[in-house]
């Protein structure tokens, strides 16, 4: 079975699409990141507070598609068509989670992050528990309600050695209550500025709000014995492909380079 605590585990809310429009990328208004501001009537004794009050527009946010494929080359001399979707079907089930991770880190998260979001001091990379601390503090000022931690399965056992991450009800979360995913996908390792990976030792983690993943079912391509076979080299090709969304709120992202050592 593909890892427990990846991107498409309980920490995503993953909907199955049933209208094909929604896999052709998705434009929404976010409110839920705009500050919320205190306010008195008695202004005068509350030095430093607006004398009037402040309007925010929601953020627009987009998501664009992306397509995960597996695909099966095999010689079609006593290996069946139907043989060979189903390895390419395995093949897919198994890795989609892992190449969505890398498409989300080096094309989504680390751009984000890009964009004055990363948090590693000048003096370079700090611990583990150093570093869910600022993310979760930049989350908590950013966007003020639970969101998603981006781990490198590489880097997953550390956590518990400051005891920073505990299972509950099947998922992974920090003493805050921000879901962690654990992701091998994110073995890539690149950050910001230039989504580069860290140094030997080091890894970068990252911090969004709550995600929401839209998918379709997988399928095949080809969709018969006879379109799979290429007359050329007399050798059979199969794909097994579907297309996801991911939606992040507040279309933002913070990350943070740490070191892997306990």
């Amino acid at each position: 079975m593909p890892l427990p605590h990846g991107i498409l585990s309980g920490c995503t809310d993953v909907i199955d699409v049933t209208d094909p429009h929604e896999l052709l990328g998705t434009d929404w208004q976010d409110g839920s990141c705009a500050d919320a501001h205190p306010f008195t009537w008695c202004t005068d004794e509350s030095p430093g507070l607006p004398a009037e009050k402040e309007f925010a527009r929601p953020l627009t946010c987009t998501a664009e598609p992306v397509t995960i494929y597996a695909g099966v080359e095999c010689n079609p001399v006593g290996r069946p068509y139907r043989e060979a979707v189903r390895h390419a079907r395995e093949a897919l089930r198994m890795g989609e989670q892992r190449a969505l991770e890398q498409w989300m880190q080096s094309e989504l998260l680390c751009p984000l992050a890009s964009l004055g979001n990363d948090l590693t001091p000048p003096a370079g990379a700090v611990t583990i528990a150093q570093g869910v601390a600022a993310l979760e503090g930049w989350l908590g000022e950013n966007y003020g309600g639970l969101g998603v931690l981006h781990v490198p399965a590489g880097a997953a056992a550390v956590l518990g050695c400051c005891n920073v991450v505990h299972l509950e009800g099947g998922s992974a979360r920090t003493l805050m209550g921000n879901c962690v995913v654990m992701g091998s996908g994110y073995g890539i390792n690149v950050g910001p500025p230039d989504c580069l990976p860290a140094d030997a030792g080091e890894a970068w983690l990252y911090v969004t709000g709550p995600i929401r993943v839209r998918r379709e079912g997988a399928f095949t391509v080809p969709d018969t014995d006879a379109q799979s076979v290429r007359i050329l080299s007399n050798d059979r090709f199969v794909l097994a492909e579907r297309t996801f969304v991911v939606e992040l709120a507040c279309c933002q992202a913070a990350a943070i380079r740490v070191t892997v050592c306990p």
